[in-house]
């Protein structure tokens, strides 16, 4: 009886190892998978640094828009935009605009995916870059709860346009652009300026998260919820955001906080070793 009881344990003892080897081999494949695709860091520099001019140069007409819709709530144009976008009542378009807006609209299916992909990065040791991608979104949402507040702009009313969801609060700006920006755009931001294209999913970091960013504007117009000026001002004073992240995301980087020390610039950020000591392919 002791004998069997010793051989169970024995095999429940193998079975974990193995069930733990397997998951820290897939872990590590991973990370040669994300490591083998980073670009140099100098090229990864100039990337952010053109990328963060880009976005703060946007913002600049964000704090005069915002004055203009606080003094005047129903801009005609606004309108002519809405009901253009609404001419088209295709079933098929307007269950797409729904999916869209999906998970601005659900906060606990879209907090956990942040924390997945957060958990994501820090496996495959992009962790500097799973902080920003929990700490950007953590920023955001607070911060367009305060602009609404003070821009104190109502949304669009079904005497003006078709509302298809009624949301509630101010309009002023987009909540649904600015957590879309902060947390695709920053993923869209990462997938540009970190990897190659020469991997399937180097450009899966780009179409969907560039998708999602690019259609949410549309959909909350097209739903009723936000006038087009909200929209405009979701994207300024998220890309605002996204482009100070990106510059203090470098101001880290290039110091080497969370991340390995390179001794050359062509050498990878995740390869721990330095170019001389790496063994041939061939060895």
């Amino acid at each position: 009886m002791k004998q069997q009881d010793s051989l169970s344990g024995d095999k429940n003892n193998n079975i974990q190892e193995n069930m733990q080897g397997n998951v820290q081999g897939a872990v590590e494949k991973a990370q040669e998978e994300v490591a083998s695709s980073r670009e140099p860091w100098y090229l990864v520099s100039k990337r952010a640094r053109f990328l963060a001019i880009v976005y703060l140069v946007i913002f600049a007409a964000f704090a005069a828009l915002a004055l203009y819709v606080h003094a005047h709530p129903v801009l005609s144009f606004d309108v002519f935009i809405t009901k253009e976008f609404q001419e088209n009542q295709n079933p098929i378009l307007r269950n797409l605009m729904i999916a869209v807006s999906f998970l601005g609209n659900q906060p606990f299916v879209f907090f956990p995916l942040i924390v997945l992909t957060a958990v994501a990065f820090w496996l495959v040791r992009l962790r500097l870059e799973a902080l920003f991608v929990l700490g950007l979104s953590a920023v955001s949402t607070p911060i367009n709860i305060l602009l609404k507040y003070l821009v104190s702009r109502p949304r669009p009313t079904a005497n003006l346009v078709d509302v298809f969801q009624r949301a509630t609060g101010q309009s002023f700006p987009s909540g649904h652009v600015m957590s879309y920006v902060a947390y695709w755009g920053l993923i869209f931001s990462l997938g540009l300026i970190l990897f190659r294209r020469d991997r399937w999913w180097n450009y899966a970091l780009l179409i969907i998260p560039g998708l999602f960013v690019a259609l949410v504007g549309p959909s909350r117009i097209y739903l009723g919820d936000h006038w087009a000026s909200d929209v405009i001002g979701g994207y300024m004073f998220g890309g605002l955001l996204l482009g100070l992240a990106i510059w203090l995301y470098l101001f880290l980087k290039n110091r080497g906080v969370m991340t390995p020390k390179l001794q050359k610039p062509e050498e990878h950020l995740l390869d721990p070793k330095p170019q001389s000591q790496r063994l041939p392919h061939n060895a």
